[in-house]
């Protein structure tokens, strides 16, 4: 079934972004863009080897219930993903809505956190963590999309880069939002409460809550030492 686009969503360097139909249903269309200055070859198995990491990383976390796009068709060779298109608004819209009260901008926050935290519990990083990368449906629940610099990890310093440039962006992008990295690593840390005990995974058992907030907190720390 062709993808039928409609709207261009992003244009970057790395990938271009439409919504649109597959089987008359809302998707969005993710299209590897090419890097000139790359040699064909190495540019060919970069982009396969990085479309079937995401592809393949979205699979298992949808299938274990991470809010996250489902997986509808993968063309490696020609770059291409198609994914359930998700409802909702990027978070740094939501942060920015006059209209929005600090109440609902607090649960946004709250569950926004405790969808990383999800996403973390499987051992995998975003790697792109952003108020961009975080859709807010009608009843503030989050999603996470656009899964191209995810990576399965056990090492807890990843987890805490991941923690890191969100508070990055929330202080920079977002300074109107009182205490909003507070309210996000809230929703983290209510998150290993609400799920219970870390369960043993394939490479081992990702790091607890409080393991990576105190690595944030050395992150941090590094970051100021250098700055």
């Amino acid at each position: 079934m062709v993808f039928q686009p409609e709207t261009r969503l992003h244009l970057g360097a790395e990938a271009e972004v439409w919504s649109g139909l597959w089987m008359n249903r809302p998707a969005v269309r993710k299209l590897r863009r090419s890097r000139a200055w790359r040699h064909p070859d190495l540019e060919k198995r970069l982009g396969y080897r990085r479309m079937l990491s995401e592809a393949r990383i979205l699979i298992r976390i949808k299938g274990a219930g991470l809010p996250v796009p489902a997986i509808w068709d993968v063309d490696l060779e020609q770059g291409r993903i198609v994914m359930e298109r998700m409802n909702g608004r990027p978070l740094i819209e939501v942060l920015r809505d006059p209209s929005i009260n600090t109440d609902q901008i607090a649960e946004a926050l709250h569950n926004s956190g405790a969808a990383v935290r999800m996403l973390h519990r499987m051992a995998v990083t975003h790697g792109d963590l952003s108020t961009n990368n975080i859709l807010i449906d009608e009843n503030y629940k989050a999603f996470l999309i656009d899964f191209g610099l995810s990576a399965v990890e056990y090492e807890v310093e990843r987890f805490g880069i991941d923690l890191h440039v969100m508070d990055e962006i929330l202080g920079a992008s977002h300074p109107n939002v009182s205490n909003g990295m507070d309210l996000f690593l809230n929703g983290y840390r209510d998150c290993d409460e609400a799920q219970g005990p870390l369960q043993e995974l394939s490479g081992g058992k990702p790091p607890a809550a409080d393991e990576v907030l105190k690595r944030l907190e050395d992150v941090r720390s590094r970051v100021r030492y250098h700055g």
